[in-house]
């Protein structure tokens, strides 16, 4: 039994040694992977990259909604501008028409009680009225430049 117990012996030592040697090998390779700079800085490179390009698609895609969003928005605040400015445009409208028809009561009204040599002045002024803002302008100027002119010479 002495062979016999000295070869499950040595089995077990080169059983033991096999084990040793994988685990000093993988104990090896784990230093060699620390201590190989270039590589794990290449592969740092190579993930911040990856990285990087994953951000990149992401910022485009969020860009472009934003623009989509941006332009849907301005269609609608347009839409609601237009909208906005035809009811501003009748509003106008029909407050210009309704001022239009009073004025023209109180031309009419003023014609009438008017004393009769002014009929005629009168009714021209309401038929005419742009000769007569420029004659009312050209007075109210005359005014003016007398009042101006009374100060100079106050001076």
């Amino acid at each position: 039994m002495t062979d016999r117990a000295a070869a499950d012996g040595a089995a077990e030592l080169r059983r033991q040694i096999a084990q040793t040697r994988n685990q000093l090998g993988a104990t090896v390779e784990e230093l060699a992977a620390k201590t190989d700079l270039r590589g794990r800085a290449k592969a740092r490179a190579a993930d911040l990259r990856d990285r990087a390009g994953a951000m990149t698609v992401q910022l485009r895609s969020t860009a472009a909604q934003a623009g989509h969003t941006v332009q849907e928005k301005a269609g609608r605040v347009g839409h609601t501008a237009r909208d906005r400015a035809k009811d501003t445009r009748y509003e106008l409208r029909s407050k210009a028409a309704k001022a239009g028809e009073e004025l023209q009561g109180t031309a009419s009204h003023a014609e009438r009680a008017a004393p009769a040599p002014l009929r005629a002045p009168v009714r021209f002024a309401v038929r005419h009225p742009g000769p007569v803002v420029i004659v009312a302008a050209a007075g109210v100027a005359i005014v003016v430049a007398g009042v101006l002119g009374r100060r100079r010479c106050a001076r």
